[in-house]
């Protein structure tokens, strides 16, 4: 099995649905082939993270019902059909095995739109939960910082060229808030910049990007770090560390505000 024949059947062996030959297959092919492994990995981790986090709607009991029935004619037409004594089914038969396939077709069509739907929003309408997961990858991986430093001068210039944005760079270092340097993320599909502080053991990234007309995610708790957000001189701030919510809160809206008062000692 090469790449593409692995790369067509890797979403339904994820899902368990391949058969014992083609299971064993791509099993062989999975310890050969290092691209093809990662994007395994990948599929499953979104898996978890749609089982996890993808809300979840019960239907009523009216829908089982109507369903229930609608296949009940459905399966007793099909009956009816196969028992005929003429080759050529009736025209009303035709209408009430039509009838059937449509609602069935309109049915995967709905629900087809609705997950789509619910997984589109929460998977790009939830910034904190996407900012979080890009922060712990940084933070256990060695691209935590991509230029290292803490003069302003120096990383506002590194962001520039690369971005088609300038974005305020500031050091708090005299309130407990050091600038040790920047990175590029990509944050709902799009590259924004990453400012990394350090306040006192706990790492801080702060994702800046233009102001837009969208809402800002409101202070919550994921997985264990907290994030806060703040729009200000421009651009919309998104932090996220294991600092406590207030300390990072006041922290965040520091940066988007340069008139604000300093940050209240913890």
């Amino acid at each position: 099995m090469n790449c593409h024949e692995a790369g067509i059947w890797l979403g339904a062996y994820a899902d368990g649905h391949v058969g014992a030959l083609r299971r064993y297959s791509i099993q062989r092919h999975l310890r050969a082939c290092t691209g093809c492994a990662v994007k395994h990995q990948g599929l499953l981790a979104l898996r978890a993270r749609l089982r996890a986090e993808a809300p979840y709607f019960k239907a009523p009991p009216e829908l089982r019902a109507r369903l229930q029935a609608r296949f009940a004619d459905t399966r007793a037409t099909t009956t009816l059909a196969a028992r005929a004594q003429s080759p050529r089914a009736r025209p009303d038969q035709w209408l009430w095995l039509s009838g059937g396939a449509l609602a069935g077709c309109a049915a995967s069509v709905l629900a087809w739109l609705v997950t789509t739907t619910v997984v589109n929003w929460r998977v790009n309408g939830d910034r904190a939960v996407e900012a979080v997961a890009i922060h712990s990858r940084a933070v256990l991986s060695d691209r935590l910082i991509q230029v290292a430093s803490s003069d302003r001068h120096t990383v506002k210039p590194w962001l520039s060229a690369r971005l088609d944005y300038s974005p305020p760079v500031r050091d708090l270092a005299a309130e407990g808030f050091t600038l040790i340097g920047s990175r590029l993320d990509t944050l709902r599909e799009q590259q924004v910049a990453t400012l990394v502080y350090r306040h006192r053991q706990h790492i801080i990234d702060v994702f800046v990007e233009p102001e837009s007309t969208r809402s800002l995610p409101e202070p919550r708790s994921v997985r264990g770090f907290n994030v806060a957000a703040a729009r200000g001189t421009g651009m919309d701030w998104l932090a996220v560390s294991d600092i406590s919510p207030d300390v990072l809160t006041a922290f965040v809206q520091r940066l988007a505000d340069e008139h604000s008062r300093p940050i209240p000692p913890e």
